[in-house]
């Protein structure tokens, strides 16, 4: 599966969830440190990444739907 790391999560998951077959990246793996939710939901829609996070603001479905980026 394809993962993106929210910043509030602790990097030290990328083995780990490397070693169980995931390809896993961060925000910063992609110079997208302190970026606006906006920017990190686009890139990992566009990377069509699974995006784990803790930051509750993901959870409006109005403004973060799946599916939903320039792109598609």
């Amino acid at each position: 599966m394809k993962i993106k790391l929210d910043e509030n999560l602790p990097v030290d998951l990328l083995p780990v969830l490397a070693e169980l077959g995931h390809d896993a990246h961060t925000p910063g793996d992609e110079g997208l440190c302190s970026a606006p939710d906006d920017a990190i939901w686009e890139a990992a829609q566009r990377e069509e990444r699974f995006l784990i996070t803790q930051d509750l603001d993901f959870s409006d479905a109005r403004r973060f739907a799946p599916g939903t980026h320039k792109g598609l």
